[in-house]
């Protein structure tokens, strides 16, 4: 097994990984090799280690505490687990993660924008749509880049890709959570 695939900032995450084979094709279990991971994340001095527990039947645990998890900042991380018996060393998985942000507060509650940065991009380039066209705005600018009247079309492709990939994003999260898939219909006849 390796890290969740996905988790919520401040959970108490746990997993446990399985004996397997090293480079030579001789067991490698926790009774004679150390397991650690390490997850990084694009931003400096973001990284978290997590050391394993051995287990009587060969495996190793990891616990990643709640105080570790409010700590990590939220989006994609990229883990790596690494296997230790002397000076041999092997790598038992690697990958990535998300890690959604908490919605725990103390106090008052701050703003909070949940939707993903797809559904962000879609709602500027609306935004742009609507000045150039209503209100005969002459330019109009999303981050670095600005728009004329001229370059209407390219934001109407530029909605229309966002909306197929806001609409993925949805039929995921629907079949992520159980719902079906909402773009498959059953038919029966009677």
């Amino acid at each position: 097994m390796a890290p969740p695939a996905r988790f919520r900032s401040g959970d108490t995450i746990t997993w446990v990984e399985q004996p397997t084979i090293d480079l030579v094709g001789n067991p490698a279990t926790s009774a004679t090799w150390t397991g650690i991971t390490y997850l990084r994340f694009n931003s400096a001095s973001e990284a978290v280690t997590v050391s394993a527990s051995a287990q009587a039947d060969g495996t190793w645990s990891y616990t990643i505490s709640s105080s570790t998890t409010t700590g990590m900042d939220a989006g994609t991380w990229y883990w790596q687990t690494r296997l230790t018996s002397g000076s041999n060393v092997i790598t038992q998985g690697s990958g990535s993660l998300i890690v959604d942000p908490s919605l725990v507060y103390a106090g008052t509650a701050s703003a909070f924008d949940g939707r993903s940065q797809a559904e962000k991009d879609l709602e500027a380039v609306q935004s742009a749509i609507r000045a150039l066209i209503s209100k005969g705005a002459k330019q109009y600018t999303i981050g670095s880049r600005s728009y004329t009247s001229m370059d209407l079309a390219a934001l109407m492709e530029r909605e229309a890709q966002l909306k197929a990939v806001v609409a993925r994003e949805r039929a995921a999260e629907k079949l992520a959570a159980g719902l079906g898939n909402p773009g498959r219909m059953f038919v029966r006849f009677v």
